[in-house]
């Protein structure tokens, strides 16, 4: 396959390397091909069948999951070529041609839908992380997404955040030490979870605590934690947090986000807001596949 996409196009570069991505599209075709294939297509469309086809935005969003959805054709015919107009990050709307197929007809026609699916899933989360971010633009939060993600995907889930203008959290939970509330419990508090914690950690590794109140929160201030998660808090508490931290940590606001209540906490001053609906519950963004045949070959597929 000739995967490309126009210099310049989008803002964002895929993360992931092409072979972990591999492992994804062929988990996910085998889900439609692992027993007999495309039987469908084998029988009404010649094996010499050739065609043009173009991938078609059909809402407005920002374009995420180019990485994967050419993945998907290259897997299944290798000799496709593959030309996506526009790169993960852009801005597209209904109408707009964003890739273009040119090849035999039998593999587009078996991987359309699996790519397809990529692509509107991963589109989904980088839309729905871009409305977050510029509704908060000019206050200083930061959009992050969380470990809330579909099982098998969090690696182009948190790719497709990032491509929304989002950032990162812990992609694992090797990636920070993040004390949640029944760690807190089963430790024996939030002071004594923050020292055992730093008692245990890496030179390199950060410590966050999750707290529910602000009698927790002040506690772990007075530990001196790093940066602290506000979990549920409305945003009278989390201007209350801010002020009492005083910008000695670092201030997360987590816990029923959403587009139309975004604005009014990063307002509270927090540092940054994570959201698991973006990436949990994000709509697809609708694409469709148009194709032209160039030559329907002799026949019908063997």
């Amino acid at each position: 396959m000739r995967f490309q996409a126009d210099p310049g196009a989008g803002r964002h570069a895929p993360s992931l390397p092409g072979f972990l991505v591999q492992e994804v599209v062929r988990r996910a075709l085998a889900e439609d091909l692992v027993h007999a294939g495309d039987i469908t297509t084998r029988a009404v469309v010649a094996a010499s069948a050739r065609a043009r086809c173009e991938i078609v935005a059909k809402t407005e969003g920002i374009l995420a999951g180019a990485q994967p959805a050419a993945l998907t054709f290259e897997l299944l015919g290798p000799d496709l070529g593959v030309r996506f107009h526009e790169a993960d990050g852009a801005q597209v709307k209904a109408g707009d041609v964003v890739a273009v197929l040119e090849g035999a007809a039998q593999p587009i026609l078996a991987a359309e839908r699996t790519a397809l699916n990529f692509l509107g899933h991963l589109s989904g989360v980088a839309t729905a992380t871009h409305r977050l971010v510029r509704a908060v633009e000019g206050t200083g939060a930061k959009i992050t997404g969380t470990r809330k993600t579909t099982p098998g995907l969090r690696g182009l889930e948190k790719d497709a955040v990032r491509a929304g203008g989002g950032v990162n959290h812990r992609l694992s939970l090797d990636g920070a030490i993040l004390i949640k509330d029944n760690h807190v419990a089963a430790s024996g508090g939030v002071r004594r979870a923050l020292l055992a914690a730093r008692a245990s950690r890496g030179p390199l590794t950060s410590i966050e605590i999750e707290v529910d109140t602000l009698d927790q929160l002040d506690e772990a201030l007075a530990v001196g934690a790093e940066a602290i998660l506000l979990d549920n808090m409305r945003p009278p508490e989390l201007r209350e947090a801010v002020r009492r931290a005083g910008g000695r940590a670092r201030l997360e606001a987590s816990g029923g986000i959403t587009l139309e209540s975004v604005r009014e906490v990063a307002e509270a001053g927090v540092d940054f807001i994570s959201s698991g609906w973006i990436t949990h519950s994000a709509p697809a963004l609708d694409f469709g596949l148009e194709l032209r045949v160039q030559s329907p070959g002799p026949g019908r597929a063997g």
